[in-house]
């Protein structure tokens, strides 16, 4: 009988403990994701962009919820894109134009690494091209991801990917993305070399520099890509760039180009006049897709639409545009 109230006891005993032991589990508040802000206030090599956030005023913004992804630059990033523009320091950069160049690095949803894929993607920039378009990111998805063409055209590529927050995520950035002009997007997008080529051939036209800038801005560019430059030359015979006289690839550069103006898809009707920076005029057609009637009355495709940069916007065309000679 003894034994059995010793068993009963223990067995008591046992089951006293298991209930303290799950009240205690119970107790305990589970881990919950902190907010982007507080992961990068956390993160010590990533003090410079906590600074620039407080500046700006975008760290009530980073803490809020949501479901952001945020391309952090590293504090080695900011001290190089301070010297490259001549700032001593954070507080020398005006608050405005910091505040945006930190919305470039910011989506307005969560996209995790293996949801990245290249193309174009919206920032929540805005540019001076435009007071309603945000400006867009080019992603380049290979061995590694690179942003608007990487650290060397004003991009930078993911070193450390998917670190979890409570209101998105972030992928840290070994760059300052700057606002991308019409040329840093045409270098990023390896569709556009033999533009790019073409741009920079003659650099006595400064025709690269005109758009990288602001003077003449904002710029509509229709930018064909490699094969339409491929089909051209077949079409017109020339065997490469440089068999084509000085005076020609400009006029039929400044025949894809409008000046003064941030044309949107939106803004496009059908049978509209288009006139260009070369001073010669093409059409506009809508019926059946938008279309492009060109002086010589060849047709052109507008493939892509609406990438905003900040001194203008490019559609994609699959077809040189050929003005009058």
């Amino acid at each position: 009988m003894k034994t059995i109230k010793i068993k009963l006891l223990v067995f008591l005993a046992l089951i006293a403990l298991v209930s303290i032991s799950c009240n205690n589990d119970d107790d305990t508040p589970s881990q919950q994701p902190q907010t982007i802000a507080s992961i990068a206030k956390a993160n010590s090599n990533l003090s410079s962009l906590v600074a620039a956030l407080e500046k700006a005023g975008l760290t009530a913004t980073l803490n809020s919820s949501g479901s952001y992804t945020v391309f952090a630059p590293t504090n080695t990033a900011f001290s190089a894109f301070l010297s490259a523009n001549g700032y001593a320091n954070l507080d020398a950069v005006p608050a405005a134009a910091l505040k945006e160049i930190l919305l470039n690095h910011v989506l307005s949803t969560k996209v995790k690494s293996t949801e990245i894929t290249t193309g174009y993607v919206k920032t929540l920039a805005k540019g001076g091209a435009s007071a309603t378009n945000t400006i867009s990111m080019y992603i380049e998805k290979g061995t590694a991801v690179d942003i608007n063409g990487g650290k060397t055209n004003g991009g930078g590529t993911v070193t450390t990917a998917d670190i979890e927050a409570s209101n998105g995520v972030i992928h840290i950035v070994d760059g300052v993305i700057a606002l991308p002009t019409i040329v840093n997007h045409a270098i990023a997008n390896k569709n556009f070399t033999t533009l790019v080529a073409a741009l920079t051939y003659n650099p006595a036209s400064g025709f690269a520099g005109i758009l990288s800038g602001t003077a003449s801005s904002p710029f509509t560019v229709f930018a064909p890509t490699n094969a339409a430059f491929t089909s051209f030359l077949t079409e017109t015979g020339f065997s490469g760039l440089p068999a084509i006289p000085a005076n020609v690839l400009e006029t039929t550069l400044k025949y894809h180009v409008v000046a003064g103006a941030n044309v949107q898809s939106s803004a496009l009707t059908n049978g509209q006049v288009v006139s260009t920076f070369a001073g010669q005029n093409f059409t506009i057609g809508l019926t059946g897709g938008a279309k492009i009637t060109d002086a010589s009355d060849r047709v052109s495709t507008i493939v892509a639409t609406d990438v905003q940069c900040s001194n203008g916007i490019i559609h994609v065309i699959d077809k040189v545009l050929l003005p009058e000679f």
